[in-house]
């Protein structure tokens, strides 16, 4: 039985395949084209899925869609009367899923009467629950999906048991977290489509002084259903104008219309433009967003816990992406087993959107546990070479050697302890954002120039933006004042005390690290290169950021030997080969 999940005509177009129970391959379409959070069809992603898992179209037995026009029907009609124009942008995107077996069938320069698969539109929020509950390792547990709007619903809570999920609430448009974390991620200036992750790092910078005007623009009773929040209206757009996401066909970039009234700039200040130096005023701001989205948000899950009298839950949607707040669940609600999804957000919905109707709609037992993010493209030794000979390598200066498994870590842990900077490139591309040891640029902890190093000579972004840092699982405890695994990098704890002077470079001005623990079983090159790096200077820590530079994480061997070269890295290991310079 194969099931190919398609998320389409949204941001983070993804595809994922699900044989027999098993996921086989998961990713999302901006691999492959180049366009960070590429929206459209993924036909890129749906035939590399298929390619790994060794079938045709025709092998196809179901297809699961994440979109189910008839959900939360009469909310969607009161809208489109009075918003027109939002009307006829929906009636195009529905459209458009209309004409998926057609866009299949031009993914494969095929026939459409060769696919025979049942097409299944699963309701967003559900996907987006069956993405984590089904995967984890949890036969019963509480679920929360939290998000900007799908399927006019912008949150969904319930419960997991075995192979069925059970729904109890929701929280309709136009009311929802994500599209308030949005809204003013805007009005700080951060315009473009994912941008929310920035503001995060950003809040560490302030101090939250303006909690009373927030508390106007996001309320939250605190009602023992749950679903006790609502925003503000007078703040927002989206209610009168719909939640404008568009993209050009032309390079499937999403984008945001303006989601913020003048209501927001009255309370709290004119609005900062994009290209105004952030002030402490901003910093303060940003602060108070985190910190009125963590109030609400962790208020939400602890009345799911205490109404449930569940010790586990399974969190998505794009909200499940604040790692800050996820770390404080611990201490905040009685939760004892957090599971997020690798991809949380929408990317996710294809994974989710598959195993909900191999579960939940097919009854099939669980046989399947997602513990790591590695289901993207893989390249062998010959393309790995391939990839190098063709390049400038050679002529730039740089050595090229391949090196025994058992060598290659003590190599690369030597040049990250002298200081330099390394892209390590190694098996199956990870599903998801997150870099997690596969596609990444891995540096000294230790140094605190580190992160001002690799931000301006590498990243070429934002200053103040925060790095990760990888540990051994089996060091979680001695590092972090917290020690539930984070095997994904979606829990950020508080570093001990103790330690900060050890990983600086890493610790954000809070204190705080947005934390990959990593194991052998999970990721064994990793975790031998963490470990030869512990041996030598005692810090069982690397820093570890993702291998692009303001593009989507590189995917192929062609696309690493690229960036290495027109960043200043200082080597690259791609596979069993060792790159440095003379």
């Amino acid at each position: 039985m194969n099931i190919l999940g398609i998320n389409a005509y949204h941001g983070n177009a993804s595809a994922a395949i699900v044989c027999d129970g098993q996921l086989i391959a998961a990713v999302e379409e901006e691999r492959f084209n180049r366009v960070k959070y590429a929206a459209g069809f993924p036909a890129a992603a749906v035939r590399y899925c298929l390619k790994e898992a060794g079938l045709t179209l025709s092998d196809v037995d179901h297809v699961a869609v994440p979109r189910n026009p008839y959900a939360r029907l009469g909310t969607k009609l009161f809208y489109a009367l009075r918003m027109p124009s939002f009307a006829r942008e929906r009636a195009r995107v529905l459209a458009k899923f209309t004409g998926i077996p057609q866009a299949l069938s031009a993914a494969f320069d095929a026939d459409p009467k060769k696919l025979v698969a049942q097409i299944h539109r699963v309701e967003h929020h559900q996907a987006h629950l069956a993405s984590s509950f089904f995967v984890s390792r949890f036969e019963h547990a509480a679920l929360l999906s939290a998000d900007g709007l799908g399927d006019f619903a912008s949150t969904m809570w319930g419960t997991g048991t075995k192979n069925q999920m059970k729904i109890d609430g929701a929280v309709a448009f136009p009311h929802s977290l994500g599209l308030f974390y949005s809204a003013v991620t805007q009005y700080l200036g951060f315009l473009k489509f994912g941008d929310e992750y920035k503001v995060m790092g950003l809040a560490a910078y302030g101090h939250p002084e303006q909690m009373e005007v927030f508390r106007d623009i996001l309320r939250f009773d605190g009602c023992s259903n749950g679903n006790g929040f609502r925003l503000g209206l007078d703040y927002f757009l989206h209610h009168r104008t719909g939640p404008e996401m568009s993209w050009a066909e032309a390079d499937k970039t999403p984008a945001l219309g303006k989601m913020f009234s003048e209501q927001m700039a009255k309370r709290l200040g004119p609005a900062r433009a994009p290209e105004e130096e952030l002030r402490e005023r901003h910093h303060n701001l940003a602060s108070s967003l985190q910190a009125r989205l963590e109030e609400v948000y962790l208020g939400i899950l602890k009345k799911l816990a205490e109404r449930t009298g569940l010790k586990a839950v399974c969190l998505a949607g794009g909200v499940a992406f604040n790692c800050v707040a996820n770390g404080k669940i611990f201490e905040a609600t009685p939760f004892e087993h957090v599971y997020v999804h690798p991809a949380a957000g929408d990317g996710g919905l294809a994974v989710g959107a598959a195993f909900y109707v191999w579960h939940q709609k097919l009854g099939r037992a669980r046989s399947f546990v997602m513990d790591h993010a590695y289901w993207g493209p893989g390249y062998s030794r010959e393309e790995i070479r391939r990839a190098i000979d063709s390049s400038s390598l050679a002529q730039d200066g740089y050595s090229v050697a391949e090196l025994k498994v058992e060598e290659l870590p003590r190599r690369a842990a030597a040049i990250i302890a002298d200081g330099k900077i390394l892209g390590w490139f190694q098996g199956r591309a990870e599903w998801g954002p997150r870099a997690l040891g596969n596609r990444s640029i891995v540096a000294d902890p230790r140094r605190p120039e580190m992160k001002e190093i690799l931000n301006r000579r590498i990243k070429h972004r934002e200053i103040f933006r925060p790095f990760a840092p990888s540990i051994l699982e089996e060091n979680t405890a001695e590092y972090f004042e917290k020690s539930h695994p984070s095997p994904f990098m979606t829990l950020t704890y508080s570093v001990r005390p103790e330690k900060r002077n050890k990983i600086p470079a890493p610790t954000h001005i809070d204190g705080t690290g947005r934390l990959q623990t990593v194991t052998r079983e999970a990721n064994p090159r990793y975790h031998a290169l963490i470990s030869a790096f512990r041996e030598l200077t005692g810090v069982p820590v690397v820093l570890n950021t993702s291998f692009n530079d303001n593009e989507p994480i590189v995917c192929c061997p062609e696309e690493a030997v690229d960036c290495f070269l027109r960043t200043q890295m200082d080597a690259l290991v791609l596979g069993d080969f060792f790159i440095a310079r003379r």
